[in-house]
């Protein structure tokens, strides 16, 4: 059973890294780098019967980034 979760969470870091743009610092990052700045992340969420709201610290380096992210691998096939 652990193998197939250290597989699941090795697939899904993996989508993470493919989903960065290339211009971006973090495409090359290896997972320990893009878990503490893009997984570990304060955020306040506002969850409403349509949608979930992720409300970020006014100086959140990773805000912008964080966001196209969730819309790249939503819009995502397969």
């Amino acid at each position: 059973m652990r193998l197939i979760l250290h597989t699941a969470a090795y697939w899904l870091m993996r989508s993470l890294q493919e989903a960065i743009p290339r211009q971006q610092p973090l495409a090359k990052g290896e997972f320990s780098t893009l878990r503490l700045r893009l997984l570990k992340v304060a955020v306040r969420v506002r969850e409403t019967a349509s949608r979930i709201r992720l409300a970020f610290a006014a100086n959140c380096p990773d805000a912008a980034l964080f966001s196209g992210l969730v819309n790249r691998l939503i819009l995502r096939p397969g």
